[in-house]
């Protein structure tokens, strides 16, 4: 499986937690989800939103782990403090690559990444994950090696 697969996924993604296994290496790891088939009230403070369908991770699916061999910067952001913004292009769903992002404009702007990248490295690239409670965002010059984790039954 590679980057290009997961932008086609078409369900909700949750955050499983990231490690840096070496130094500037990143692997991060994310379950994929699906909705309950029981429909559920919601009830917050004094109001109750009837038929909704929880949103649970599907322990029939393999966590999915992705491993960069170096990075960057990455961000990991609190969902519920992010807005849409029109500015942005990219293409994919939950697992996105960015061709324009204020993530880039900053990586551009704080660092030195743009000119060191043009005469010694690849170019680098924004990866972007939009999941539940969670958006991660990764530049890199590699592209993510995808690895499926299988749980002991």
């Amino acid at each position: 499986m590679d980057y290009h697969h997961l932008m086609n996924l078409n369900c909700y993604i949750e955050f499983c937690g990231l490690t840096e296994p070496e130094t500037n290496c990143l692997r991060l790891y994310f379950a994929r989800c699906k909705t309950e088939e029981t429909a559920e009230d919601l009830i917050i403070g004094d109001t109750v939103i009837k038929n909704t369908y929880p949103i649970i991770i599907d322990k029939d699916l393999p966590v999915l782990q992705l491993d960069f061999e170096s990075y960057i910067a990455y961000s990991v952001t609190n969902e519920s403090f992010t807005s849409w913004d029109e500015y942005e292009q990219f293409e994919g769903k939950a697992f996105r690559i960015y061709t324009k992002s204020r993530y880039l404009d900053f990586i551009k702007e704080h660092t030195f990444a743009a000119l060191v990248c043009v005469d010694v490295y690849p170019p680098f690239r924004h990866y972007g994950i939009v999941c539940l409670n969670h958006i991660i965002n990764i530049v890199s010059t590699d592209t993510p090696k995808i690895t499926e984790i299988y749980k002991q039954q």
